[in-house]
């Protein structure tokens, strides 16, 4: 998949990560990187990125090399998310770099750091356990 219909699948797939603008800027079976623009959507009280919105960045940016994996067939689903904010992000854009730390046969576990645009220290990090889904 090119990153274009990577961007498109996860918009299409979870509709607030086209609300927020996020978009795919590498990505391959086992990472990705991700970008959140500016968006007065995604900014909370006080002129940061919000909460809410930096853990769709951190869930979909998940998806993302799982989709690549399976060709944008993936059927996994988000078991556990868990995320610390580090610092405030202001309001600049956000990056995510996601990494795939382990994929079994039912789940695959990730985690995600995320830093503002030309920042050096990350201002989130989340890890993540997704479950293979078996039917129903």
């Amino acid at each position: 998949m090119t990153l274009e219909e990577l961007t498109a699948r996860v918009r299409e797939g979870v509709p607030l990560a086209g609300a927020l603008g996020i978009e795919v800027l590498r990505a391959d079976a086992g990472s990705a990187l991700l970008r959140m623009p500016p968006s007065s959507l995604s900014l909370r009280p006080g002129g940061t990125a919000s909460g809410p919105a930096l853990m769709t960045l951190a869930d979909v940016g998940i998806w993302v090399p799982l989709l690549v994996a399976t060709g944008g067939a993936d059927s996994t689903r988000t078991a556990q998310l868990g995320i610390s904010f580090l610092r405030p992000a202001g309001a600049a854009g956000v990056l995510a770099e996601v990494r795939v730390v382990r994929q079994g046969r039912t789940s695959v576990y990730a985690e995600v750091w995320m830093r503002a645009e030309a920042q050096e220290k990350p201002c989130a990090h989340a890890t993540a356990t997704w479950m293979r889904a078996t039917g129903a």
